[in-house]
């Protein structure tokens, strides 16, 4: 592309902080969250995020709804976004994936702001979801702006995604709009900034696979004197659970794609059993997230929960049984893949950082995508404040990845 029309793009960009600044104040101001935890969805958040879009040029033909049905939210919908931006050439189509719903703000005592509106200091934005995923979310508005303003076609077509229900499994997003649409092809360049680094130096290509596990201990319940007449439901979860955190020994191989560079297998949520400190309960319930590098089956992986199951049972004259929370499994995207190849050339053309790629432990609708054999990557400048209590953006990060991204859609 013409240097004097992408120098046009890029002034564009730098000159929209304040209303960068802005269209993170109005997403924020209209908390986005799942029924799961109490919210009515994404519905008012989509509304406001559509009309701030036509006030800016987006022309109503450019934007497409795609609503997953959902009874436990008022609206009956969760909705899913897509804003088409016709390029020079339709051979492909470059995707910004980013999600609108966020999580909970936790303790209210630990923010220092009000986490549903921003507050702006020293360069930094805070509040609830101006990373998560905001930020992203920013970023690409603004890239896919500047050819809009400036009346330019992108090298390729563009297309921005606004995904409901990201936060708690994407049943209402990503799966649904795999499930009920054709909009995704296989040749596609997909792109979603909901992870990253402080440099924006690592493109994340891969993902353990992701096993989430509720396990019921049930025992006997009996008096605290009297342990002799009771089978102990929570001695035995206890153990149970040092069991399962063990299985790193058995699943032990290491793999330097990933950071930490082995599978992890971690308790964590634990349900209340009962009421008095001299009661020895009869039935104790916890949780646990496993993070398994992709070189092990979540088959195998259950096949030695089982087993540590039934030695638990005989050991304590109790009977357990397991839910799956969740369960999730797929490929890397190649290293060799355009996706990669191409923002890594964008990242040295904008930044002149060597970008090198990576794995994570966390979950993203990258995987969706990937089970369906889309390459995609997941992408960002931050400071990873996802989910914690006085979450912030840096604005300039937003700035940087718009230049970026923006670069990407110049790209022959």
């Amino acid at each position: 592309m013409n240097e004097q029309i992408k120098s046009e793009l890029f002034s564009y960009i730098k000159e929209s902080t304040e209303q960068m600044v802005q269209l993170e104040s109005l997403l924020t101001s209209h908390p986005a969250l799942a029924p799961e935890n109490g919210g009515q969805g994404e519905t008012e958040k989509a509304k406001a995020l559509v009309e701030w879009l036509k006030n800016q040029g987006v022309k109503e033909s450019q934007i497409q709804e795609f609503n997953a049905p959902d009874p436990r939210v008022e609206s009956k919908i969760r909705p899913n976004i897509v804003v088409t931006i016709p390029g020079e050439k339709d051979d492909y189509s470059i995707w910004v994936m980013a999600h609108l719903d966020v999580v909970p703000v936790g303790n209210l005592k630990l923010w220092n702001t009000d986490p549903w509106h921003v507050t702006e200091k020293d360069g930094k934005i805070y509040g609830r979801g101006v990373e998560d995923n905001q930020q992203g979310l920013v970023s690409g508005v603004f890239a896919g702006l500047s050819f809009i303003k400036k009346n330019v076609k992108p090298a390729h077509t563009v297309k921005l995604l606004f995904m409901a229900d990201e936060e708690v499994g994407s049943a209402y997003g990503m799966i649904w709009l795999l499930h009920n649409t054709k909009i995704f092809h296989k040749n596609d360049i997909y792109l979603i900034p909901d992870g990253g680094d402080k440099n924006g130096e690592t493109i994340e290509i891969a993902e353990k696979n992701i096993l989430w596990l509720k396990l019921t201990v049930k025992g006997k319940q009996c008096h605290g004197s009297r342990p002799d007449q009771g089978n102990n439901a929570c001695l035995a979860a206890c153990d149970l659970s040092i069991r399962l955190n063990a299985m790193q020994n058995t699943f032990n191989r290491r793999d330097s794609l990933f950071s930490p560079d082995y599978s992890t297998f971690q308790p964590t949520m634990r349900f209340a059993n009962v009421e008095g400190v001299n009661i020895i309960p009869g039935e104790d319930t916890f949780c646990m997230d496993c993070r398994i590098l992709p070189c092990y089956t979540i088959a195998e992986v259950l096949k030695e929960t089982e087993k540590q199951i039934a030695e638990t049972e005989k050991l304590y004259k109790v009977k357990i049984s397991y839910e799956i929370l969740q369960s999730s499994e797929s490929p890397a995207t190649p290293e060799n893949a355009a996706v990669v190849t191409k923002l890594k050339e964008a990242i040295r053309a904008v930044h002149g950082i060597k970008a090198r790629t990576i794995g994570i432990g966390g979950g993203t609708v990258g995987a969706e995508l990937r089970r369906e054999g889309m390459n995609c990557v997941v992408w960002s400048t931050m400071d990873e404040l996802a989910h914690m209590p006085n979450e912030y953006c840096i604005v300039e990060n937003i700035v940087k990845d718009a230049l970026t991204l923006a670069e990407l859609f110049c790209q022959e």
